[in-house]
């Protein structure tokens, strides 16, 4: 076989290879998406994780002067109604080690919205694709509030994210900082490709809570709550209700924007890898004030998805289960398993609300 000949039988065997990478990643996709609709929205009408929540609504607003490249939706002083939930991931008591999460809806709608951003504390992840996400998931093994430990020993990268993004006893969701690690698309009125990142914080600047200081291994797979703990499982959302009652829940949401460029280093994608603040600046995106807090019912109806964006500004797509894209790509496919917790809200009636009992560390209503 000549040169040639073997070259072209190279590239159409890269391009089959390609093809069964992207075809895995598309059915364990469908397949995850599958199971947390059986096995979460229908059977236990949980969400796979972050049931712990409170939802508030109010306004968001554009900053009048954006330093960030020009886009039509991202408009100078353009409004929206806006809703806000925060939550604590897995456990169903605030006093626990635990990561939290703030998801913005452009939009007062249970799920209807031009744009949805879903982030957590920490500024870089415990797991980077959904190879990686798939051995976080099988590897939990939670026992009365300990979990991952062999996780961690096996993979030090999300001992590492864990570090760093785990909050015991913040005082309020609000002082948090939360990020959407793995990068979305950025097309603006240039039309030049971006990539971009978001964070946000409270609109104050006032100092974080609930970081920990130099963790042992132990202290990160043990998430119970503190020995005489005084607080209650629902401090946090208790907390957030009075203050958005009380107008003082007030954030600014920021960005990160990067030029694309050929043959772009893989891990600018990563989502353990931080970008370099002084290249890639925060900048203000847009001012965001809470005025109503949501009671249990409706911050469970609530629901938010990454397929609710502007295709300039969605999800940027995956190669195979190892693509650090993939992380985002297995997201935007789970929405099956919210419709089927709605579902089965409607057939069952929705979870019993978080009682304040001495039954902690639990990941159930009990």
């Amino acid at each position: 076989m000549d040169s040639y000949q073997e070259s072209k039988s190279h590239d159409v065997w890269s391009t089959i290879g390609r093809w069964i990478d992207k075809f895995i990643l598309w059915a364990l996709a469908k397949f995850f998406g599958l199971a947390l609709a059986i096995l979460m929205g229908l059977k236990t009408r949980q969400r796979m994780s972050h049931n712990n929540g409170i939802a508030a609504r109010g306004s968001l607003r554009i900053v009048d002067q954006p330093q960030f490249p020009e886009h039509d939706f991202f408009a100078a002083g353009r409004e929206f109604p806006a809703t806000i939930r925060h939550a604590t991931a897995t456990f169903y008591d605030d006093a626990m080690n635990g990561i939290r999460s703030m998801s913005i809806k452009f939009s007062h709608d249970y799920f209807e919205s031009p744009f949805d951003l879903e982030m957590n504390t920490g500024e870089v992840s415990l797991f980077w694709s959904a190879a990686s996400f798939m051995q976080f998931a099988r590897l939990r093994r939670e026992k009365y509030g300990v979990e991952y430990r062999d996780y961690y020993r096996k993979y030090p990268e999300g001992l590492q994210g864990a570090e760093v993004s785990l909050r015991r006893n913040p005082t309020s969701f609000h002082n948090l900082r939360f990020y959407c690690k793995t990068p979305f698309l950025f097309v603006g009125k240039d039309g030049v490709k971006r990539y971009a990142k978001y964070r946000c914080r409270p609109l104050n600047n006032e100092e974080e809570t609930g970081i920990i200081t130099d963790p042992s291994a132990w202290d990160t797979c043990n998430q119970r709550i503190l020995p005489h703990e005084t607080r209650g499982r629902n401090y946090l959302k208790e907390e957030y209700e009075e203050r958005v009652q009380n107008k003082e829940a007030n954030y600014v949401l920021q960005i990160q924007t990067r030029e694309a460029v050929e043959n772009e280093d893989p891990e600018i994608f990563n989502n353990m890898v931080v970008w370099d603040e002084q290249e890639f600046p925060w900048l203000d995106l847009a001012v965001i004030e809470m005025d109503t807090p949501l009671d249990w019912t409706d911050s469970n109806l609530t629901s938010f998805s990454l397929n609710n964006m502007p295709e300039s500004l969605g999800v940027l797509p995956a190669e195979s289960i190892y693509d650090y894209n993939s992380v985002n790509y297995m997201r935007s496919h789970s929405e099956i398993a919210r419709k089927a917790r709605i579902f089965a809200y409607k057939l069952f009636g929705g979870p019993e609300e978080i009682p304040n009992n001495d039954d902690r560390n639990s990941s159930t209503i009990v």
